[in-house]
């Protein structure tokens, strides 16, 4: 837990994270690396009723994200995602080793 301005939030602070590495999947899903070494799961289906984000609608589109400067970035820098949100609407990842 943690307070900014006399309001509590339960979850951990993130600013100043950034997102390492990820890896797009099927139906708008990606594994994020962030910059605290956690694996997590973006469903960026979420983001689609903002009107700067319909665009990821589009697997082409959606699975051509990159990182720049701990961002993930969508059509050559024109849309990005703070790394914050990415962290506070995704889960928890833990990855199998056979």
């Amino acid at each position: 837990m943690y307070i900014v301005n006399g309001i509590a939030y339960a979850n951990e602070r993130t600013a100043g994270i950034k997102v390492k590495e990820i890896k797009p999947l099927d139906d708008l899903i990606m594994i994020v690396t962030f910059s605290t070494g956690e694996q997590r799961i973006f469903d960026a289906t979420c983001m689609l009723e903002y009107p700067a984000f319909k665009i990821l609608a589009n697997e082409e589109v959606f699975k051509a994200a990159k990182v720049e400067y701990g961002v993930v970035v969508w059509n050559d820098g024109e849309i990005d995602l703070a790394p914050e949100t990415m962290y506070e609407k995704s889960y928890a990842y833990d990855t199998i080793v056979a």
